[in-house]
């Protein structure tokens, strides 16, 4: 079963660096790190999303747009305004080309103090390098797949950072429950969230976008959270103290 444990390990490593690095550092700025520690977390981050890897710059910026205009017609993805997921996608992945490659003006409150390392960004989001981590994922279904239906995994390594942005920003706009009353859409996809390490608590995370814990009641688990908490006691990084609010 080395195939699925090959899946399996892209899933939660990807997703660790897209909910750590990307969305709490980059757009929420959580936590605080060193410049060296930071330029570490960006190649760690392309070995884990490979072939879908995602600019902090462009996520941060896109991201921060999402909180201010959730729901709009100005969000940059919303089930409210998009007749499936696949629309919303498409019209996701302009937005974020967009802001990434700086092709349109983007308000200064969602740029200010992004992480952004432009010629590493350039080399990790480039056509070569997409293509040479989708033939490493080929090689290793070659060498280690033992069933037919092992192959029908491939396209979930070609395509893992989207897939985990339309879990969260459609079916978490969608399905699931609710803490807070919000004048959006958000929901909570599980209580305890054992696919998105936390980031299925999408209500909770509206709510409280400054918290680095994305859970609130005592059953919701936030993962990225607690390795966060590590991290911390270890010195890599620096959590920012944020009063909770009522």
């Amino acid at each position: 079963m080395i195939i699925v444990l090959f899946v399996i390990v892209l899933w939660y490593g990807g997703l660790f660096f897209q909910s750590f690095f990307l969305h709490r550092y980059a757009a929420h700025q959580v936590f605080t790190m060193s410049k060296t520690m930071e330029r570490i977390t960006f190649v760690l981050t392309w070995i884990f999303q490979g072939s879908s890897y995602l600019s902090a710059y462009g996520y941060g910026v896109m991201h921060r747009m999402h909180h201010a205009y959730t729901d709009t017609e100005q969000d940059p993805h919303s089930p409210s305004h998009d007749p499936n997921m696949f629309a919303m996608m498409w019209k996701t992945k302009n937005i974020y080309q967009d802001i990434n490659k700086q092709r349109v003006e983007v308000d200064q409150r969602f740029t200010k103090n992004v992480p952004q390392w432009e010629a590493f960004d350039k080399f990790a989001s480039s056509r070569f390098s997409r293509i040479l981590w989708m033939a490493l994922y080929v090689l290793v279904f070659v060498y280690f797949a033992t069933a037919w239906w092992q192959w029908l995994l491939l396209p979930i390594t070609f395509m893992m950072a989207p897939i985990h942005g339309v879990i969260i920003n459609w079916f978490g706009h969608i399905y699931g429950y609710v803490n807070y009353q919000m004048k959006n859409t958000s929901k909570n996809l599980f209580r305890f969230d054992f696919l998105m390490m936390g980031e299925g608590y999408h209500n909770n995370h509206h709510k409280f976008a400054s918290r680095a814990n994305f859970g609130v009641k005592w059953y919701e688990v936030d993962m990225t959270y607690q390795i966060i908490r590590v991290l911390n006691a270890l010195g890599v990084i620096q959590l920012k103290v944020v009063p909770v609010k009522k």
